[in-house]
């Protein structure tokens, strides 16, 4: 049985998970939203895997939000002789820009060209997610020659970061746009860009998936993922020309170190929240059911952590795409998640924060909020077009689940990912007394709401126009 839970679940999609009925299954189980990763696999296996995940959905009887998480740039060194080589601390080791042949113990060419411009002697490199260490000797032409602090075994293509930040690489390549199409020819929801600097990258890659999504006539809301140690203090500006971010631990960490990153996730996560934007964290939320069936206490608080401090969603990568355990591993999270609401105070949010409101339709969203948890209302129902009504509500921690209602699938879609709203497809385009009536029945006979059961709902008259929320009812299920 599903467990009723605010949080939700970004599941990756990849070998571990690409059977349809063990995908229907975790649909079944509680995944909202399924991540495309665009870093592996060619463009036809995308579309392929987005056609299994709608039919997966329509056969579990709910629908999800689907997620192109983009590739962005390659930082990687090349390939070497034996795949690998192992790095002693001390030793020399030369990461060359011109170097056509495999890499050995000496040195490795790159895939990033313009790594010898981009750092200065005494620069520290940091390899493979961060497991090796590099400091920079000197730079000579297109040779960055550096010197081992931690070493360890270094396979083809692995990652360069630099301490601090400041590799130049453009967030968007040439890929990316070609992969901004291809999303945008299924109707992505959502569109994940990787390693944004500034605002500007991500109104580029907005451009980008207009122009791309208009013969759909189709918006896709842009999520900007936090790995750059510069985007951090730009992370208002960001948000505020996205849709929300994520908080990509990985790649944050190996910038800015790992005791600096969970003040961050908060941080990032109360800022989305005050700007109505929506955010998820990730990166080894369950890293150890790749290979085991239970989490570690650890990852439990983690977990758990990240519900408490307002995530919309936490994010499963390699558990699902390729771990032994994917459906286990959401039933786990399912649970800690739930688990972790439950011990929430509604109290600290129950009144929606003193705010000055100049729309009509965000006071209703507040007015509707604060009704229903003075008189212990069984739900919140916003019937919305656009789902803003619903962004809103779900802003604030309330134990009242809120119920979105609206005409078109791709609202629905994207409304999986707020917190705390379940979105259901209702024709709304009748006039206000029968649509009213109609959201009623619905209710009533999904089992939300039973005779004499109180319940607020939230309209806009004339009906069906977006942004026209004007009106608040509260009712007794008849």
């Amino acid at each position: 049985m599903r467990i009723r839970r605010a949080t939700k679940i970004v599941a990756t999609l990849g070998p571990a998970s690409s059977d349809p009925q063990l995908l229907e299954r975790m649909i079944a189980m509680g995944v909202n939203v399924v991540r495309l990763n665009f870093s592996h696999g060619r463009a036809e296996d995308h579309v392929q895997r987005a056609a299994m995940v709608r039919e997966a959905a329509q056969r579990a009887g709910r629908e999800v939000a689907i997620m192109a998480d983009l590739q962005g740039p390659k930082i990687r060194v090349g390939r070497f002789a034996n795949g690998r080589v192992m790095l002693q601390p001390g030793q020399g080791f030369v990461l060359d820009a011109e170097r056509t042949e495999a890499g050995d113990e000496a040195g490795v060419g790159l895939d990033y060209k313009e790594l010898p411009r981009d750092v200065k002697p005494g620069d520290v490199l940091l390899l493979n997610d961060g497991l090796i260490e590099l400091t920079v000797d000197a730079v000579r032409g297109e040779q960055v020659c550096t010197t081992v602090r931690i070493g360890g075994e270094l396979s083809n293509n692995k990652g360069i970061n630099k301490q601090g930040g400041g590799l130049t690489a453009p967030a968007l390549t040439a890929k990316d746009m070609e992969d901004i199409k291809t999303a945008m020819g299924f109707q992505a929801d959502y569109v994940a860009v990787s390693f944004p600097k500034n605002a500007t990258d991500m109104e580029m890659a907005r451009q980008l998936c207009n122009v791309a999504a208009a013969p759909y006539r189709h918006k896709p809301g842009l999520i900007a993922k936090m790995e750059r140690a510069e985007a951090v203090p730009l992370l208002e500006e960001i948000l505020r020309v996205s849709d929300g971010i994520m908080v990509a631990r990985g790649d944050l960490a190996v910038e800015v170190g790992n005791a600096a990153v969970p003040a961050l996730q908060k941080k990032m996560i109360r800022m989305a929240r005050d700007m109505d934007k929506v955010v998820i964290t990730a990166t080894q939320m369950m890293e150890s059911m790749i290979t085991n069936p239970v989490p570690t206490r650890a990852e439990v608080s983690d977990v758990a952590n990240a519900v408490l401090d307002g995530t919309d969603a936490v994010m499963l990568s390699a558990e699902t795409a390729a771990g032994k355990y994917p459906l286990e591993t959401v039933q786990e999270m399912a649970k800690i998640c739930a688990a972790a609401e439950a011990a929430e105070d509604p109290e600290q949010d129950g009144n929606p924060r003193a705010q000055t409101l100049g729309r009509i339709d965000q006071s209703i969203a507040m007015g509707a909020l604060f009704t229903a948890h003075h008189l212990g209302a069984k739900a919140i129902v916003a019937m919305t077009e656009s789902g803003s009504t619903a962004l809103w509500m779900s802003r604030h921690r309330i134990h009242i689940p809120i119920y979105a209602l609206t005409p078109k699938v791709a609202t629905q879609r994207r409304m999986a990912l707020y917190r705390n709203v379940r979105p259901l497809l209702m024709d709304t385009s009748c006039d206000r007394d029968t649509a009213l009536e109609q959201a009623e029945s619905h209710l009533k006979a999904r089992g939300i709401v039973q005779q004499g059961d109180l319940y607020v709902i939230t309209c806009g008259e004339p009906m069906g126009q977006p942004g026209g929320t004007n009106m608040l009812k509260i009712c007794r299920a008849r």
